[in-house]
């Protein structure tokens, strides 16, 4: 028996392969399918089942794509009404893989149609569940997506629901279970995954709050639907795309994959009023830029900040990258649904530079420098982290504006005077000065490295709160 976790940093992801005796299933697939194939193909087995823990609002799952290639089979769980063939199970249905078995355990409360997976070895011992967004590693998943799309759910409906499966369903099973989630720290499917993409159920039972014997039922509900911030733009769009089913990868990347000199491009953004997403390292960016043009930086958390930013999902989109990034920061927009990359600059901005065309600048400067126009003038402070970031700790005299919430935080600006704005690590300050700069507004000064470095300069004033905040760099593919 193969199980091999697959799991992508800037999604927060985990997808799952499973291969026995020949016969392969793959849980939770991304929406680029041919590794799949090949590790099926490497392994001399077919892919026989492609199990879906709910309708995904995080991502673009490959389920139809997967299936048309290979002939398997989707499965969901109950109550899900896909818009395309698919195996909805019963709860309790058992699918034999190989000399292995799965059972599909109807786990209502993330999403109605949410399911568990529970994988029996060849001795029908219980040995691991793929828990989906039911439960993570440290948390539980939130009960306010699904109400978005029906109107006869509430979030404290959800979380009673989600309450009833973890106690009948998931914490009856033995301690040696293994868990495998579809997400980790990072996601914003949660309040606080933890940084282990899985664990046994046993230790959860230990410390996962939620998994607490002792807690009510009202106790749950409270603590599950308290603190939740608005899930980003994208989520209801991603869950409709996965129910109703979406184009084939290769159909956008052939859709996407033409290369622009400057004047081509300059005319495809005049006929088309495309978006131009500038996807460099932020101080590359900073250096140089095409006027209106804003930078997502694909070394961070790209899809989601994409997701939450980009409110138009069908909004045509031109791309900056560096020459031959193009391919990846296409795919990681169609990981979330933006499937409308039209083009790309060719050789990247240096040809930009070669054709002599107007260029745009953000002024950078270092911790020190910061702390220096600090104490030195009256320049106003913006502070882009999350609003429990802020309250752990902050400088002197900061205006907390986060990204998140972009559009409320510019009505704090005076377009006529100069910010220093930063961030943790220096990716979203650059994400909120370029889209602010694209707005019209000349006078934001972005702090590189921002206040993990800032914190370190001799004589800065730091003022700390009393609440803690989960760091927002859970792996190697995020950084802020």
């Amino acid at each position: 028996m193969k199980i091999e976790q697959i799991y992508t940093g800037c999604l927060a992801q985990g997808a799952y392969y499973i291969e026995n005796n020949g016969e392969v299933a793959i849980i939770d697939p991304l929406r680029e399918t041919q590794s799949y194939i090949d590790q099926a193909e490497k392994d001399n087995a077919k892919i026989k089942y492609i199990f879906e823990t709910h309708f995904h609002a995080d991502f673009v799952s490959g389920h139809v794509d997967l299936a048309k290639k290979t002939g398997a089979t989707i499965v969901y769980g109950p109550t899900a009404e896909p818009n395309f063939d698919a195996h909805i199970a019963t709860d309790n249905e058992v699918f034999k893989l190989g000399n292995i078995t799965i059972t599909a355990l109807h786990t209502p409360g993330h999403t109605m149609e949410s399911t568990t997976y529970l994988l029996k070895d060849e001795n029908g011992k219980d040995y691991a569940i793929f828990s989906g967004d039911t439960l993570f590693i440290g948390d539980v998943g939130r009960p306010d997506l699904a109400q978005k799309l029906n109107s006869d759910l509430t979030q404290e409906k959800l979380a009673g629901f989600l309450y009833d499966s973890l106690h009948s369903k998931i914490m009856p099973l033995a301690d040696d279970v293994i868990v495998y989630p579809a997400h980790g720290a990072g996601s914003a499917c949660g309040k606080n995954m933890s940084k282990e993409t899985f664990d046994t159920l046993g230790h959860q039972k230990e410390v996962n709050y939620a998994l607490n014997p002792k807690m009510t039922k009202e106790e749950f509900i409270t603590e599950l639907t308290s603190g939740l911030l608005p899930p980003p733009f994208y989520f209801p769009e991603n869950v409709m795309m996965n129910k109703m089913g979406v184009e084939s990868l290769d159909v956008i990347k052939e859709r996407a994959n033409h290369a622009l000199s400057p004047d081509e491009f300059i005319q495809v953004v005049e006929e088309t009023s495309a978006l131009i997403l500038d996807v460099r390292d932020p101080q590359t960016f900073a250096a140089g830029f095409i006027p209106g043009s804003i930078n997502i930086g694909i070394k961070g958390n790209f899809a989601p900040w994409v997701g939450t930013l980009i409110t138009d999902i069908k909004q045509p989109i031109l791309l900056i990258a560096d020459a031959g990034s193009e391919d990846e920061a296409v795919t990681r927009l169609a990981r979330v649904g933006y499937d409308n990359v039209i083009g790309y600059l060719a050789n990247g901005f240096q040809s930009w530079i070669d054709a002599e065309k107007d260029f745009d600048e953000i002024v950078s400067i270092s911790p020190e420098e910061f702390v220096e126009l600090v104490d030195e003038t009256e320049l106003k402070v913006l502070d882009v982290r999350k609003p429990g970031e802020f309250s752990s700790a902050h400088v002197v005299g900061a205006t907390s504006a986060p990204l998140d919430f972009i559009n409320e935080s510019m009505k704090l600006i005076d377009p006529e005077e100069t910010y220093l704005v930063h961030c943790a690590g220096g990716y979203r300050s650059m994400i909120f000065t370029s889209i602010l700069r694209a707005r019209g507004y000349e006078n934001l000064i972005e702090v590189a490295g921002g206040f993990g470095k800032i914190k370190e300069v001799e004589g800065v004033k730091i003022e700390e709160g009393v609440s803690a905040c989960q760091s927002e760099q859970p792996n190697s593919c995020s950084t802020n």
